[in-house]
């Protein structure tokens, strides 16, 4: 819990007449109102409103600035505010005060509670020591949060977020299973080979990359124009970059007040909220704060214009905007690097495809880069193509789960990979959310290379993860931890020394994700950790176990660069980063892209076999991870059945859910009840 304050009676009563306004526009009448430029009746936006043009200007991120600081002004504090479009890119950050004040610490125990020793944990910046600033990095990451956890179908927030990725879901329920988005804090990371990066000047294709991943702070919200997401806005006041622990009860965050002032005029659809979503018969929670609440009505905002030098400025980052307010990219649209496909790969299917500064495919299907290791068995083009269009077919079917109106379909991201983690191939649906882009193929490299018979030998080249920890005498590296001692925990545990070394078994990111989780049995609080967590007291969103350390070490080089410590940024690879322990200097060791994104921790991915021989993985990512799970492993079914049987699934005598460590059986798919919009279906996946 961070800062909780509520407004006065008088305030209250004075936007009684704000708040009327507001409750009249959002039931019904015009599709944009006066009163929140926000399209707040038009249940038609499915997809569809991304062809209308909308994106931000640069009059839209002043007005979004402005309202913030107002906000701020009036609780006394000073704002870090960054906006971002849709794809990622920064088009503003401005801060508040003076920098030396815009001190941020990355805890899971703001409050006083035991402090978590490990990972991210107590980095604060800056020192006595250190004039470096992680201020903007934080608030870039909530703003892009909430761009790419958005859609026309819902609009999440970091504090969904935070909801979605801590130990039990809901945090502060005991015995429940982990978040449905265990591990998507740690994607689109800096050091990805899939995303893009700030060219130096104007916005440009997209996903762009994110300084600290996927924030689970609350205080970062997407933005819409005409039902459709434009961008995303993330504040850091408090001086915390932490998570909620629990939503047993509710706070008034003011990082969150100030973002949600910030989004006056381009606020979600209220039908499309989280707060109107279920997951598992559970309410998603958008915001703890309301309009009602806030300090200030944000209408009568001063404008950006009027602010005087004092109160703050438009800042540059490093590696993230040169200090200029840019409009955003259209969404949709060649120049946003995500577009329709136009039946180039994928007739008939509504598809979109990723694209570069020339309008030239990224990821076409393409025939597999590892006959060296499958020989005559390598994925064909004609093969990849199959295997995406199949699933993109399910897809289609598939009622989504996290998607408003009930009844529409899965918006999803599909990636397909070789053995050696090599993209064959990447397809999304229309209006899929971003976050999946990054996080399909961090499932389909998982997927083969925890299948493989090379895993282990692949973990024991990599460098030791190392911890950082900042004082007011400096930053220093504190503790090393040897990436194999993951594979020998895991060895014991699965009573196999051969684990991860022979390619018997085939891994889901369903199964190995439960192998990650501080509780096994996932849920059964005070059991004993996954074999690839951190044990308890070492455990937190900030320090997961494996998935953090194979690439922290790329994290903290990239987190140092953007602070202002002269080293370098980190390259495209997230896994093989060398950081010395004196942070004098760092560079990468290993070469490839095998993690080349790192991996991932929740369901949607199954490995690609031809017979008994692994030749790949196809992970998904969008709406729902069971859909997620039904996508990919009845797209390759089918693919497979189209093909003659060329490629499979896994023999089930070899799948994940034969094993039964501390003897509790694993899970290698589940696939929704009745999951298609056109039949009833039942029981899709059984018996395959």
């Amino acid at each position: 819990m961070k800062d909780v304050s509520t407004p006065s009676r008088a305030r209250r009563l004075l936007l009684l007449p704000f708040m009327a306004a507001l409750l009249v526009a959002c039931s019904g009448g015009s599709s944009v109102t006066p009163d929140t430029g926000t399209d707040v009746s038009n249940p038609g936006c499915n997809g569809s409103c991304l062809n209308t043009g909308f994106n931000l200007t640069v009059a839209d991120v002043q007005q979004v600035i402005a309202q913030g600081v107002a906000e701020a002004q009036a609780r006394g504090v000073n704002a870090t505010i960054a906006v971002v479009d849709r794809v990622g890119n920064v088009l503003a950050v401005y801060r508040m005060g003076d920098a030396s004040t815009r001190s941020v610490t990355v805890t899971t125990s703001p409050a006083g509670d035991a402090p978590i020793s490990g990972g991210l944990e107590g980095i604060r910046l800056p020192t006595q020591a250190l004039q470096l600033f992680i201020d903007h990095a934080a608030a870039i990451a909530k703003a892009v949060t909430g761009a790419y956890l958005s859609s026309e179908g819902n609009a999440f927030s970091t504090r969904v977020a935070s909801q979605i990725v801590q130990e039990n879901f809901n945090p502060g329920e005991q015995l429940q299973p982990a978040g449905p988005l265990f591990g998507v804090q740690f994607s689109s990371l800096a050091c990805s080979d899939l995303v893009r990066q700030f060219n130096g000047t104007a916005p440009s294709i997209g996903p762009q990359r994110t300084p600290l991943g996927l924030s689970a702070d609350p205080g970062g919200f997407p933005l819409y124009k005409g039902g459709t997401v434009v961008g995303g806005v993330g504040v850091l006041a408090d001086g915390f970059y932490t998570i909620d622990k629990s939503i047993l009860d509710r706070d008034v965050d003011i990082d969150e007040a100030i973002a949600l002032a910030a989004t006056f005029g381009f606020s979600a659809p209220v039908d499309r909220r989280a707060d109107r979503i279920t997951v598992d018969g559970k309410i998603l929670r958008f915001t703890d704060v309301e309009f009602a609440e806030l300090s200030t009505n944000p209408q009568l905002a001063p404008g950006f214009a009027s602010l005087a030098p004092t109160v703050g400025q438009v800042i540059p980052v490093l590696g993230y905007t040169d200090g200029v307010i840019r409009d955003g990219t259209v969404f949709g649209q060649p120049g946003s690097g995500i577009r329709p496909d136009a039946d180039q790969n994928f007739p008939g299917r509504d598809a979109f495809v990723l694209v570069d500064e020339t309008n030239t495919l990224r990821f076409p299907p393409r025939t597999g880069t590892d006959a060296a290791v499958v020989g005559g068995a390598v994925l064909s083009e004609s093969e990849v193509r199959t295997l995406l269009q199949s699933a993109l077919d399910v897809a289609n079917r598939a009622r989504a789960q996290i998607r408003r109106p009930t009844g529409s379909q899965a918006r999803v991201t599909i990636s397909v990979v070789d053995t050696q983690g090599a993209i064959l191939g990447i397809a999304r649906t229309r209006d899929a959310p971003l976050f999946g882009t990054d996080v399909s193929l961090q499932k389909a490299r998982t997927a083969a290379f925890m299948s493989s018979n090379t895993a282990a030998a692949f973990v024991a080249t990599l460098p030791d993860a190392k911890y950082l920890a900042t004082t007011d005498a400096g930053a220093s590296v504190v503790r090393a931890i040897p990436l194999n001692s993951y594979v020998a925990q895991f060895q014991a545990f699965m009573n196999n020394p051969n684990a991860l070394a022979d390619g018997s078994i085939a891994y889901t990111d369903r199964a190995f994700g439960n192998l990650a989780r501080p509780f096994f049995p996932d849920g059964i609080n005070y059991e004993n950790q996954g074999p690839l967590s951190k044990p308890r007291g070492e455990w937190s969103p900030f320090s997961t176990g494996m998935q953090l350390d194979l690439s922290i070490n790329a994290i903290l080089q990239h987190v140092l660069f953007v602070s202002g410590l002269p080293v370098p940024d980190v390259a495209p690879g997230c896994a093989g980063v060398q950081l010395a322990n004196d942070l004098s200097s760092v560079g990468q060791t290993i070469a490839g892209v095998r993690l080349g994104n790192g991996l991932q921790i929740f369901p949607g991915s199954v490995p690609i076999y031809r017979g008994n021989t692994l030749i790949g993985g196809i992970g998904v990512s969008g709406d729902g991870v069971d859909q997620d799970d039904m996508i990919a492993f009845l797209g390759l079914q089918n693919a497979g059945q189209a093909l003659n049987g060329a490629i499979n699934n896994a023999p089930p005598e070899m799948r994940a859910d034969t094993l039964t460590p501390m003897g509790v059986r694993l899970r290698y798919v589940q696939c929704p009840q009745a999951p298609f919009i056109d039949v009833t279906d039942d029981n899709v996946c059984g018996g395959m």
